[in-house]
């Protein structure tokens, strides 16, 4: 008898809690398989826990660990993989069913055929915001080009693995960790499904624009060399200017070369913002790496589950 643990990062989702615990139950009762619905719940502020913990008393299925406050997303995946790393695998998935409970008996299927990692992503964009779809875009372009590991566009944190790349990100010291990075790096025999997108049944999205921009900048800080090429691209564009406005001052073509004189200085500000903020970025995330505070800070969770 295989054991997996199906992680479900939970925040402000109340009213999600039960109709994904009915929707998952309809498709874990596979033969040679015994399975444990684990809920993190990140701090939320509504019902959330509250409905677990009643879950909880009518099928031992049902575990939960409760933070003491909002860690966000990825300490709550990293808290569920490192109460599961003895299990077989593991499947994390979202508890706001956007992610289809449908597929996990065919990412067993594939688990079975040797996969050591089966992820999903979205076929297309279509239903999510234009916005949010434009900015997601260029960030996988730009992300892609600049790293040895590339990303799937549209790739979930709805996936399985295998207890041996658990084993390899629990050995990670990252401090703040760029999961769908750290998957890729780790590497190991993988397999993608796909699938439409799924509107949210109740409740609305914890992720703000500001939150998913801190999110690529540092899924850009871990992975990829962009910001390593920003201040080049400072350099090079700075004597490029420069250079311009000493040939039109020395042809005497004062009104361009004041026209130019005026961009320069804008564009030179702007560059400096970036330059200056990717570097105190980099700081603080070396601070906060040194510091080694704890990743998540946990209030209860359920008895039978062993304390780290």
């Amino acid at each position: 008898m295989k054991k997996i643990t199906i992680i479900i990062p939970s925040y402000n989702e109340e009213k999600n809690v039960v109709p994904f615990y009915e929707e998952v139950k309809k498709y874990i009762q596979i033969p040679g398989y015994e399975f444990t619905l684990l809920y993190i719940n990140d701090g939320s502020k509504d019902h959330t826990i509250e409905e677990i913990k009643n879950l909880s008393k009518k099928d031992k299925m049902v575990k939960f660990i409760s933070f003491s406050r909002n860690f966000g997303k990825e300490s709550a995946m990293h808290a569920g993989l490192n109460h599961a790393k003895e299990e077989d695998a593991v499947i994390i998935i979202d508890c706001d069913l956007q992610q289809p409970p449908a597929l996990i008996p065919e990412m067993i299927k594939h688990y079975e055929e040797g996969y050591k990692l089966v992820y999903t992503k979205g076929k297309t964009r279509k239903g999510e915001p234009k916005l949010r779809t434009f900015f997601a875009n260029w960030f996988y372009r730009i992300y892609n080009t600049h790293t040895d590991m590339p990303l799937d566009n549209g790739a979930k944190d709805f996936q399985l693995l295998d207890k041996v790349v658990v084993d390899a990100f629990l050995k990670l010291k990252d401090n703040y960790r760029f999961v769908k990075g750290i998957f890729s790096w780790v590497g190991y025999k993988r397999k993608c499904l796909e699938y439409d997108f799924i509107p949210r049944r109740n409740g609305k999205s914890s992720w703000s624009f500001k939150s998913l921009l801190k999110y690529a900048f540092n899924g850009m800080n871990q992975f990829s060399t962009i910001l390593m090429i920003v201040p080049v691209v400072v350099i090079i564009t700075s004597v490029v200017l420069l250079i311009s406005n000493l040939l039109l001052y020395a042809f005497q073509i004062f009104s361009l070369a004041e026209f130019l004189l005026g961009i320069t200085l804008f564009i030179g500000i702007f560059m400096l913002g970036i330059v200056s903020y990717s570097g105190f970025y980099l700081l603080y995330q070396m601070r906060r790496q040194v510091l080694d505070r704890p990743i998540y800070l946990i209030e209860e969770l359920s008895e039978d589950l062993p304390l780290e």
